[in-house]
């Protein structure tokens, strides 16, 4: 179970020690477990909202938020602003656009695309809650992981040096369409939500895809978490337009 607690030490908070250190294929495999991370988030939101129902929804939705952004660590919102700023900054250069990435600093594009994406995510939480659309909380970060590890099987990986590069070179092709073609079946067992929250999260993918391969020719670490923040907030904002 080595590669599934390397997934859980790469996307969540959850303290994981491993007994020996990992091999190369073992990393590899990790991806494997990414859409199983995310349905994790998923019965935990479920559970959280759950124990919160004698409270006041725009507060539940707050605390479910917090919760959400411990879980990660706040890895992918890190990866949304720097891939913000260097998209703005960096603009009409693949070189630029990847060396602004790789600064620590948040610019001020940065910030406002954080403090809308966690607006809209709070404003659709409360709409969901108010609605029991419980789904909704299972399906965004499920399926948001499940994106991560498509777009890191279907593009290229452009930083040849860092764990992103042994991720790509190491993952079993074969047995990670297979996984990724399991969860979307198992999505569907949701019906109408299932199939709703599917379709917008490939949609994403393939345009956010399209839209690295043309202006930095692959992927890297950074926006690769930025869609799976955009993959969730849209996923809640959509079930909830849908649900009111």
């Amino acid at each position: 179970m080595i590669p599934f607690g390397l997934a859980l030490q790469l996307l969540s908070r959850i303290p994981v020690r491993l007994w020996r250190e990992p091999t190369g294929q073992e990393l590899g495999r990790s991806l494997l477990w990414y859409p199983a991370v995310g349905l994790l988030l998923g019965f935990a939101l479920l559970l959280l909202s759950w124990l919160l129902g004698g409270v006041a929804t725009p507060l539940a939705a707050a605390l479910l938020l917090v919760f959400w952004v411990w879980f990660s660590g706040g890895l992918h919102l890190d990866g949304l602003a720097d891939t913000a700023d260097a998209w703005v900054g960096g603009m009409g250069s693949a070189e630029r656009t990847l060396k602004i990435m790789k600064d620590p600093a948040c610019g001020p594009v940065g910030v406002t695309v954080l403090v809308l994406l966690l607006l809209v995510k709070w404003a659709a939480l409360v709409s969901l809650l108010e609605t029991a659309a419980w789904p909704a909380l299972l399906l965004a970060p499920w399926l948001a992981r499940g994106a991560l590890a498509g777009l890191l099987l279907s593009t290229p990986y452009v930083r040849p040096q860092g764990m992103g590069s042994l991720l790509v070179a190491q993952m079993p092709r074969e047995r990670l369409k297979l996984t990724l073609l399991l969860h979307t079946g198992l999505t569907l067992c949701l019906g109408w939500v299932g199939l709703l929250a599917l379709v917008v999260t490939i949609s994403l993918l393939a345009l956010w895809r399209r839209s690295l391969l043309d202006r930095l020719g692959g992927t890297t670490g950074d926006t690769a978490g930025a869609l799976v923040e955009v993959i969730e907030a849209a996923v809640l904002a959509v079930v909830a337009v849908q649900l009111v």
